[in-house]
């Protein structure tokens, strides 16, 4: 069994991720199973591909194992594919320091909800086209990029329950499934339910994320890893 680090400390990629790849023959740990901590390399790449290898190659190399890193985020169509590369603090401008630093996960991704819909709030429903990027890259310990790949996921933004164009389709956040945007993602193609409404079964099958690691899994066992 190949065993590769996971390059975060959110818990739900490392157990989304672990049971995407149930049964693959490779094992998965993340960073907070090395039991020790690792400084954390900055992320100053303008593309989730660049971010994705900044990842990879610093905690192959702090860990000395096989690192598989991912950059993710939310494009919306209407501002201009943001939040993009900062969806993750995109309530503070994608500062992570400061006041985002002492928020819980949960508290930021409020706060990131929040904003997306206040920018949004002058688009039309039709309009609020969206998709999750995923963008996965594997490292060496000596920096050598063995493999990359991405995955999307289509949807559009719903609109806030008191906004006054809102219908019961659009009404969002819905759902308890999920993280980050999950709950305000209205899923392609019919737009009925949000990705956080769905089962992670269903959802590992069709998300970015799923993509993305579906193409890593054929990737890895071409190259025959020990």
């Amino acid at each position: 069994m190949s065993t590769i680090v996971l390059a975060t400390q959110n818990p739900g990629k490392v157990s989304e991720l672990r049971s995407m790849l149930n049964g693959s023959g490779i094992e998965i740990i993340g960073l907070d199973d090395l039991a020790q901590s690792f400084p954390e390399p900055a992320e100053n790449g303008s593309t989730f591909i660049e971010n994705a290898t900044i990842k990879a190659k610093a905690y192959a190399k702090l860990t000395g194992m096989l690192c598989l890193a991912d950059d993710s985020g939310l494009e919306i169509d209407a501002l201009g594919g943001k939040p993009g590369v900062i969806s993750s603090h995109f309530a503070f401008d994608g500062d992570a320091e400061g006041e985002a630093a002492g928020l819980t996960r949960q508290q930021r991704d409020d706060l990131n909800i929040d904003r997306v819909l206040k920018d949004l709030d002058p688009v039309e429903p039709r309009d609020r086209t969206a998709r999750f990027v995923c963008v996965m890259v594997l490292s060496d310990p000596d920096g050598n990029i063995l493999a990359s790949c991405e995955g999307r996921f289509e949807g559009r933004i719903g609109v806030p329950f008191d906004h006054p164009h809102c219908t019961p389709a659009d009404s969002v956040p819905r759902g308890s499934n999920g993280f980050g945007y999950d709950p305000i993602f209205l899923v392609a193609e019919d737009y009925i339910y949000t990705s956080a409404e769905i089962e992670p079964e269903h959802k590992n099958k069709i998300s970015h994320r799923g993509h993305a690691v579906r193409s890593m899994i054929e990737l890895i066992k071409e190259l025959q890893l020990d």
